[in-house]
């Protein structure tokens, strides 16, 4: 296994921060969920404690991929099976995955350093956590997770699709078995 991309799979590196994003996403959107709808201030500020470190990292994989496809790596082409409309709307869906993912991290980063949360969750400042509702940033914030469920859902249903009814290679060669 190589950690480039070749022109029929992707390379090591990028399905592994491929797959590690993904499974960050899906814990900082149900840590997202479970604070936004918690009224037990204790257990809020312990979700947040977890779900500020995740949406970091999650910024950091995303711009580590972006900087890792420009500099060290390409991706593979179209399988050549797909209708233009489909090739299209891929790359859009993908694209806007890196804004929204991107958007949010800064939203959510506005929110922290507007409101003073992260000096009460992280360096023990005194005092409740504030309501994030009345920062600018949370309105954006509030779209852009709405924005990335749907975005994932097309996503992960192209992927479905074109594993089980289409039966190409789409979502084989972003597993580590297509790597070489």
């Amino acid at each position: 296994m190589t950690h480039g991309t070749s022109s029929d799979a992707y390379g090591r590196v990028a399905i592994g921060i491929h797959w590690l994003t993904a499974v960050l996403i899906i814990g900082l959107m149900a840590s997202g969920i479970l604070a936004e709808n918690s009224t037990d201030e204790t257990l809020k500020a312990a979700v947040l404690r977890l779900h500020a470190p995740m949406g970091i990292a999650i910024l950091l994989l995303t711009l580590l991929r972006i900087a890792w496809w420009w500099r060290f790596d390409t991706r593979p082409g179209p399988l050549g099976t797909n209708p233009a409309w489909q090739e299209f709307l891929a790359k859009a869906v993908h694209l806007l995955l890196y804004v929204v993912m991107i958007g949010m991290a800064a939203s959510g980063i506005g929110m922290f350093v507007l409101s003073g949360a992260g000096d009460i969750l992280f360096a023990g400042a005194p005092g409740p956590l504030p309501d994030f509702a009345t920062f600018a940033p949370r309105t954006p914030h509030g779209i852009g997770a709405k924005l990335m469920i749907a975005l994932l859902a097309i996503h992960a249903g192209a992927a479905l699709y074109h594993h089980f009814i289409r039966r190409d290679a789409t979502l084989k060669r972003m597993w580590f078995a297509a790597s070489k």
